[in-house]
């Protein structure tokens, strides 16, 4: 298999980061980090383990998109988040940029409206994209053999990856009807309602029962009584909702994805940053294996995560230290009395005790 590209939800992974790690990780300063470091462990180790051909991270930018001109309730229902979140999603594009990593973004659309149009662009060159994101939106974007969806379930790391199967098992539907399927259900952190009395399971039903929207809706009569009546009422709802949560293929990006392919890493810039956000420092000289030498792991690894292995050096498991006493340990439980006895050891006499040699001078060397 070809080495895919990633296709990053810069947006999702941040505020994913910021709420699973403590805001109390700051600098000297004052300059708060979770959010910085949780992105920076979960970009380490999405290179690390797929390897890339190329990157984009994509980002939303301030201000409406056409979703919200089409819908002004659009995201309406969701809080303004805490500054020190938007202080950091700054500092990550900025440190994206200087790791030579591409940042793609378009006035008027979402950050998901790029990924889909990347993805298809990758689909139609026969390259494999892997969009990386916590946006379920992103699934109807699957399609095999050459588009999947690393989607984040929680955290900094946990993921699954889905293919058509995947998204088939975990939704009930195919990637293809998900749009529907998500259209009569409803999508609370956008404020957009479903249709009432219409859950996943009911809208998996009925997905997999009639073509598309329009026969899901024409087939009204042969429901239940309550549902037929919720189908007719609110029919409209379910027909914005299809419009809005369909992803846009063809942004104006002014770009390929050829132009994914890794850039020239700006040294001096990424070292400021990580001063700025206190992180790793060149490390002194160690002995091979040491932390933070050759073949070793940093006491802060790379982008200044703790526990991933340093830029440029080896990636061997870190292993943790278990108690004394414990399988494993460097240190051994206290000896037994007597544990130097027995038929095992060359000096085993019937007494048990070692012989010694006879107290005197040394016998002389011979010749």
């Amino acid at each position: 298999m070809s080495r895919p590209l990633l296709l990053i939800d810069g947006n999702s992974l941040t505020y994913r980061a910021f709420f699973a790690l403590p805001t109390d990780l700051t600098t000297a300063s004052g300059q708060v980090t979770n959010a910085v470091t949780g992105f920076c462990s979960m970009l380490a180790t999405l290179l690390r383990n797929h390897e890339p051909a190329g990157v984009a991270v994509a980002f939303d930018l301030p201000g409406d998109t056409f979703r919200h001109e089409r819908e002004p309730s659009y995201k309406a229902n969701r809080d303004k988040q805490p500054d020190i979140l938007y202080e950091q999603l700054a500092l990550v594009r900025e440190l994206v940029e200087a790791l030579g990593l591409r940042v793609v973004d378009a006035e008027g659309f979402e950050a998901d409206d790029v990924l889909a149009t990347l993805a298809t662009a990758a689909r139609d060159a026969g390259r494999d994209a892997i969009i990386v994101t916590g946006d379920r939106d992103s699934y109807q974007l699957v399609e095999d053999p050459h588009v999947r969806v690393l989607y984040n379930l929680r955290g900094v790391s946990e993921y699954a990856l889905f293919d058509e199967a995947g998204i088939e098992e975990r939704t009930g539907v195919r990637p293809a009807d998900y749009v529907t399927y998500a259209a009569l259900r409803g999508d609370q952190s956008d404020n957009l309602p479903g249709v009432p009395g219409v859950g996943e399971k009911t809208a998996a039903k009925l997905v997999n029962a009639y073509p598309g929207l329009d026969g899901i809706l024409a087939a009204a009569d042969e429901q239940t009584p309550k549902l037929r009546q919720n189908l007719v009422e609110h029919e409209e709802r379910a027909r914005r909702n299809a419009e809005l949560m369909v992803l846009v293929r063809d942004v104006p990006l002014g770009l390929g994805v050829d132009d994914l392919a890794f850039g020239e890493v700006d040294v001096a810039g990424a070292a400021q940053l990580f001063d700025l956000l206190e992180g790793p420092r060149r490390p002194r000289r160690r002995r091979p294996g040491a932390p933070g030498g050759p073949g070793g792991v940093g006491r802060r690894g790379r982008c200044g995560v703790a526990g991933r292995p340093a830029a440029g050096r080896g990636r061997g498991p870190v292993r943790p230290r278990r108690a004394a006493g414990t399988r494993g340990s460097r240190r051994r439980p206290p000896r037994r009395q007597g544990a130097r006895e027995g038929p095992h050891r060359p000096w085993h006499r019937p007494g048990g005790a070692r012989p010694r040699r006879p107290a005197g001078r040394l016998p002389a060397r011979p010749g």
